[in-house]
């Protein structure tokens, strides 16, 4: 039997889990440890809890038979992609590049092939991607170069002599060039979300995925209600009262006031262009706190030049982003 005894004291692993994409780490029953949470068609029990974020249950069929459910999604809309219905909660893998999940008509998804950016090295001067025969992900290559006291030998002298310039002077090092990349749309078009970017910006000149939370709108938010009279947008309202975010049941210790992206009537959409980043706490239920990135939006545009309904791509449509790459 596996009731959810949450007497004595917690004991959880030094190091929390490594879930698949697309699956939420969130507390178990107890609150006390971390756990991959179940998904669409996995057993269930009290203690292992269904994700949350996708509006999953543990349906155990009868209230008094409580040991294994099936974690099943609450009501919401489907989504149709490629001539195929998906039930809300359900996740499925749209290619070999994917992994997707619907929620309530709306479909979000997250690569499964790496995402690493590789820069320009003295052993490694021209890297590019490859495909390779047998695999879906493409691979890093690194082309030799045919004269090594070419091209190749001046632009890595340029690295050095710009060594000053960057940043953070005590970033640069030699033969290392700071970059970093844009922030990524939005993982999700309303709800809370992960934007990525990718960036060497650190003493060892070491490439690192940096993320952070990011809500474009509020879901079931009926902005076309504020559109005035006349107008056909509403580019980027600010909610009337301070707000609390939420993250697999911890909330933030203090309240705002952000700015959303707002929607239109003649078929545009909108979305962030201009965004900063700021530093959140949040607490949860057991007393931890953590810390996180959070996106606020300055201003949003709006275009036409809009994902189509479901569009698993629906990122490759956003405008740019500008701001915070420093």
């Amino acid at each position: 039997m596996m009731y959810c005894n949450c007497s004595g004291q917690c004991s959880c692993p030094d190091v929390a889990p490594q879930c698949p994409p697309g699956v939420s780490l969130v507390p178990d029953a107890c609150s006390c440890c971390r756990v991959c949470a179940k998904q669409m068609g996995e057993f269930c029990t009290e203690r292992d809890v269904c994700d949350p974020h996708k509006g999953l249950f543990c349906e155990f069929g009868s209230p008094i038979n409580r040991r294994i459910g099936v974690c099943t999604a609450k009501g919401g809309a489907t989504c149709v992609i490629g001539g195929m219905v998906y039930r809300s909660g359900e996740s499925f893998q749209s290619s070999c590049k994917y992994q997707c999940t619907c929620l309530d008509g709306a479909v979000g998804c997250v690569p499964l092939c790496s995402m690493d950016i590789r820069l320009p090295s003295p052993d490694c001067p021209m890297p590019h991607r490859v495909k390779v025969p047998g695999k879906c992900c493409e691979e890093w290559v690194c082309d030799a170069p045919q004269h090594t006291n070419s091209f190749v030998g001046s632009v890595l002298a340029a690295y050095r002599e710009e060594e000053t310039y960057g940043p953070d002077p005590s970033m640069m090092r030699e033969n290392c060039l700071v970059q970093t990349t844009e922030w990524s749309a939005c993982s999700k078009t309303c709800g809370l979300g992960i934007s990525t970017r990718v960036t060497n910006d650190n003493r060892e000149c070491r490439l690192e995925k940096q993320s952070r939370l990011c809500m474009v709108r509020p879901c079931e938010s009926h902005m076309e209600q504020s559109i005035r009279k006349g107008k056909k947008c509403i580019r980027t309202p600010r909610v009337s009262k301070p707000m609390k975010f939420e993250i697999s049941g911890c909330t933030t210790t203090k309240s705002y006031r952000p700015k959303f992206c707002g929607v239109c009537t003649d078929g545009r959409c909108c979305t962030p262009h201009r965004t900063t980043t700021l530093p959140m706490e949040f607490k949860c239920p057991d007393g931890q706190v953590m810390k996180k990135q959070m996106m606020f939006i300055k201003t949003c545009a709006c275009h036409y030049n809009c994902p189509g309904e479901n569009d698993i791509f629906e990122s490759m449509y956003y405008k740019k982003m500008l701001g915070d790459m420093a």
